[in-house]
C-alpha cells in the first residue's frame, strides 16, 4: 500500500570520456577514504554510491552513484519530484568535481566536456535563481504598490478626521452658542417678571411661595425677591401684616 502512494524520484545520467592510468585495485582505495560512500568494485570498474535519503520502505530515494570504467565515467542521480533540478545537478556536480580530484593522479577525465556540463548546471541555476529574483520582485512590486494605496487612503481618512474634529468643534461652538440664546429667552424682563407675579398672585388668593414660583418660571429666588421688592415700592402689591 505504501508503494502506491510514494512519488519515485526522477533519475538522470551523465557520461563522460576518461582513462584509467593506473589500477582499479589503487582506484578503489583512494575512493574508500570518502566518507558517506560505499565502494564496490569488479573486474571493469570501480563504482561509488552515495545514499542520501531513503523512502518509507527503507529504498534509497536521494541517491548519487559514481562508476568509473576503464575508458568512461557514468553518473546516475536521483532529483525527489517538486525539488529544484538544477540545484540538485549543481550538488552532483560539485560531489563529482571533489572525486575526480581525489583520482586525478589515477584517471584523466575528458575536461572539456566536463567542464561543459559544470559551464551548463551553473547557468541553468543562475537562470533560476534569476526567475525567481523575478518573481519575488514583481510580487514585492505588487505589495509595495497595495502599501502606497493603503497609505494614500489612510491620509485620506486621517484628513477626513481632522476636518470632521473642525466641523465637531463648530458645532459644539455652535450649540452652546444656541444654548446662551435659550437661557437669556429664558430670563424674563423685570415687567413681564411683574406680570407672571401679578397672575400668580390673582390665582393663589393675594399670596405667592417665592420658591414655587422660581421653580415653575425657572428663574432664581433672589431674583424673585427682587421683583417683589420691586412691586410693593411701586405699589402693585402690598405685604399683609
Amino acid at each position: 500500500m505504501a508503494e502506491d502512494t510514494i512519488m519515485l524520484p526522477k533519475v538522470e545520467e551523465l557520461q563522460l570520456d576518461g582513462k584509467l592510468k593506473t589500477s582499479f585495485t589503487e582506484l578503489k582505495a583512494k575512493l574508500s577514504k570518502l566518507p558517506f560512500y560505499d565502494v564496490g568494485s569488479d573486474a571493469n570498474s570501480v563504482t561509488a554510491a552515495r545514499v542520501e535519503s531513503r523512502n518509507i520502505d527503507k529504498m534509497p530515494y536521494l541517491f548519487h552513484i559514481v562508476k568509473i570504467g576503464s575508458s568512461s565515467i557514468d553518473v546516475s542521480y536521483s532529483i525527489i519530484p517538486d525539488t529544484s533540478e538544477s540545484m540538485r545537478r549543481a550538488y552532483v556536480v560539485k560531489n563529482l568535481a571533489g572525486i575526480l580530484s581525489l583520482i586525478s593522479n589515477d584517471y584523466e577525465v575528458d575536461v572539456p566536456k566536463f567542464m561543459q556540463y559544470v559551464d551548463s548546471t551553473i547557468g541553468n541555476l543562475i537562470d533560476g535563481i534569476s526567475q525567481n529574483y523575478n518573481l519575488l520582485y514583481n510580487k514585492y512590486d505588487s505589495l509595495a504598490a497595495e502599501y502606497r494605496e493603503i497609505k494614500r487612503l489612510n491620509n485620506e481618512l486621517e484628513a477626513s478626521n481632522k476636518n470632521l474634529t473642525v466641523q465637531i468643534t463648530q458645532l459644539s461652538e455652535e450649540d452652546k452658542e444656541l444654548k446662551d440664546e435659550l437661557d437669556k429667552l429664558k430670563k424674563y424682563s423685570d415687567e413681564a417678571l411683574m406680570v407672571l407675579v401679578q397672575e400668580w398672585v390673582e390665582v393663589h388668593d393675594n399670596s405667592i411661595d417665592t420658591e414655587q414660583f422660581a421653580k415653575n418660571y425657572a428663574v432664581s429666588i433672589p431674583r424673585v425677591e427682587q421683583i417683589l421688592n420691586k412691586m410693593v415700592m411701586l405699589g402693585y402689591l402690598e405685604v399683609k401684616s
